[in-house]
């Protein structure tokens, strides 16, 4: 997750590909946090550290997915 956040740099095509990648990245935290809490492995502080990061990698997806979708004019 070492993409630059500045969104407007970025072409539409470019931000599809991340979109999917960081869609992927989101999805694969996601098993993995369950992972951890279903065999009672994780420590609370790997735990929360990787809700975080899914946390940025939400909102970084929504920014984009904003960016992506055109305004409609009611």
């Amino acid at each position: 997750m070492n993409a630059p956040t500045d969104l407007s740099m970025k072409t539409d095509e470019v931000l599809r590909v991340e979109l999917e990648v960081f869609k992927r990245e989101h999805r694969d935290l996601d098993d993995a946090i369950h992972a951890l809490v279903d065999k009672g492995t994780g420590d609370q502080l790997t735990l929360q550290r990787l809700k975080k990061r899914k946390l940025r990698l939400k909102d970084l997806i929504a920014q984009i997915e904003d960016r992506l979708t055109p305004d409609i004019i009611a």
